[in-house]
C-alpha cells in the first residue's frame, strides 16, 4: 500500500482531515466517514449520484497500459518529470496527478523524486493498474471537475497528461511557489494514422483555449515543445487509437481491420506542448486609512 506520508487527504462527505488505518487499508475522518481500499489498492471517493461522465472502459486502459509500456512515450513522461521535479525537492513535497490513468508519467516522476503523491482518475480500471504501478502514492477515483479530496495548499505540482483540467480546484491545492503541468498535443500529431484510425482531430487555437480557461488563476511560466517520430507495429497502431477520447465510440472490429492492413512499420510524428503555469498570487489588501 501507499506510503504513510501522504498529501493532506480530506472527506469528500464531509471535507475534514482523512488519516490512515488498519495498515495503510482504509481511510477515515473524524466524522466517522470510512473508506476501504479495493482489493486492486485503490480508493472509491465518487459519492452520491457519481458523476455524469463516461470512464475509461477496460479495453481502452488496457490498450494505453500495453501502449505506454511499450516505452514510446517514455521521453514525453521524462519530459515532464523533469520540469516538476525541482518543485518537488523539499521535506514534504508533494504532487497530485490529476487523470492519472495507468499511473505511467507518475511513476516517471516518482522515480526522479520521493515525494508524497496522489494519482486521481475516473476510471476504475485505471485505478487498479495504476495502484499496481505507484504502490507508494494514493490512487484515488474521483471526478475532477468536482471538489477535489484535498485540502487547501496540499500539494507542490498539479500535474496533467491528456486530462481535464480545474483552474480553480488546482489553484486551490496546489502551495505558493507550485506549479502546475499540463501536455497537451500541436497540431500534426498523430497525423499519418488519425484519419486511419478515427482518433479525434486536434481542436484549432488549443493552446489560446488552454490560456484562457486557467487565466484566472495561473500566469504562464514555461512552454516547451517535444516531438517524437514513433515506429509503430499495427497492434501498436491500434492501442493509440483505442487509448485516447476516440476509442469511447470506435467500431473494433473496424479498427482490428484496418490496422491489420497496416505495414509492419509506420512511422508517425508524435507533437506535444508542456506547458508550465504558476498560480497566480492572491491581491494584497488596501492599507486602511
Amino acid at each position: 500500500m501507499f506510503a504513510r506520508t501522504f498529501p493532506a487527504l480530506t472527506c469528500p462527505v464531509c471535507r475534514e482531515r482523512l488519516e490512515a488505518d488498519g495498515g495503510g487499508r482504509r481511510l477515515v475522518c473524524p466524522a466517522g466517514h470510512s473508506f476501504d481500499a479495493a482489493r486492486q489498492g485503490y480508493f472509491n471517493f465518487l459519492t452520491g449520484k457519481g458523476t455524469v461522465f463516461e470512464a475509461d472502459a477496460a479495453d481502452m486502459v488496457a490498450a494505453r497500459f500495453d501502449f505506454l509500456s511499450a516505452g514510446h512515450y517514455r521521453p514525453l513522461a521524462d519530459a515532464v518529470a523533469g520540469l516538476a521535479a525541482p518543485f518537488l525537492a523539499a521535506p514534504g513535497a508533494a504532487v497530485l496527478d490529476a487523470g492519472t490513468g495507468t499511473g505511467h508519467y507518475l511513476r516517471a516522476l516518482l522515480d526522479r523524486v520521493p515525494a508524497a503523491a496522489v494519482g486521481l482518475d475516473i476510471s476504475k480500471f485505471a485505478l487498479r493498474r495504476a495502484a499496481r504501478l505507484n504502490p507508494e502514492a494514493v490512487s484515488i477515483v474521483a471526478d475532477v471537475w468536482q471538489r477535489l479530496p484535498l485540502a487547501d495548499d496540499a500539494v507542490d505540482v498539479v500535474s496533467v497528461v491528456f486530462a481535464p483540467r480545474n483552474a480553480a480546484e488546482f489553484a486551490r491545492v496546489l502551495r505558493p511557489g507550485g506549479r502546475l503541468v499540463v501536455v497537451t498535443p500541436r497540431p500534426g500529431h498523430l497525423a499519418e494514422v488519425a484519419a486511419l484510425t478515427g482518433m479525434l482531430g486536434i481542436e484549432p487555437a488549443k493552446e489560446e483555449r488552454l490560456a484562457a480557461a486557467l487565466s484566472g488563476h495561473f500566469r504562464a511560466a514555461g512552454d516547451h515543445e517535444l516531438d517524437l517520430t514513433l515506429g509503430l507495429a499495427p497492434a501498436d497502431v491500434a492501442n493509440l487509437a483505442l487509448m485516447g477520447p476516440a476509442g469511447h465510440h470506435l467500431d473494433r472490429a473496424e479498427l482490428a481491420a484496418r490496422t491489420a492492413a497496416l505495414p509492419a512499420r509506420t512511422d508517425v510524428a508524435a507533437r506535444f506542448r508542456i506547458s508550465v503555469f504558476a498560480p497566480l498570487e492572491p491581491p494584497v489588501p488596501a492599507a486602511a486609512e
